[in-house]
């Protein structure tokens, strides 16, 4: 692992791996957006990260072992993106990473609702959650792009996620 020990403290080496500003955002993308390929993960998320900063970040992700890559059979210039088990491990911090948010800061209900519904759902979705990415990310990572291998909770998260954004555009209208 190409990490920096400045000391053996489990947080202080966490935050090393995933300390910048951008890793765990891309993590994030790809496990609830199921964002799977560079220009999806590029175009689709809410921060309007660089492309450049974008693929020295999967670079490093790629080499931490938190994602893998292969061809997308699909089209030969694209490579599918997928969660490796460290990443999905990752499901619980960023239920309580949510959590701690939509307590303390000014979040949005779009945006934040997938929180809420984690948290609600407590370790039991979450396991449910990391069964479902490890079926959509490690046995069948050209389904899970392609969406013919689906995650029932992703999907729930994302129905929620959608609703919310529906009845805010025709509140705004």
């Amino acid at each position: 692992m190409d990490i920096e020990m400045r000391s053996g403290c489990p947080i202080n080496l966490t935050m090393e791996v995933l300390g910048d500003r951008w890793s765990l955002i891309i993590i994030r993308d790809i496990m609830f957006g199921n964002r799977r390929h560079f220009r999806d993960l590029l175009t689709h998320s809410e921060e309007g990260i660089a492309s450049n900063i974008l693929a020295a970040r999967l670079k490093r992700l790629l080499s931490l072992g938190f994602i893998s890559k292969r061809d997308d059979p699909s089209h030969s210039q694209k490579a599918i993106y997928s969660l490796l088990e460290p990443a999905i491990q990752l499901v619980p911090v960023f239920a309580m990473i949510g959590a701690w948010g939509r307590r303390h800061l000014p979040v949005s209900e779009e945006l934040s609702i997938r929180a809420q519904l984690l948290e609600e759902g407590g370790p039991p979705l979450w396991d449910e959650f990391m069964e479902d990415l490890r079926q959509i990310h490690i046995v069948d990572p050209i389904g899970g792009a392609n969406g013919t291998c689906t995650s029932p909770v992703l999907a729930k998260l994302t129905a929620a996620f959608l609703e919310v954004r529906a009845r805010s555009s025709s509140q705004a209208s």
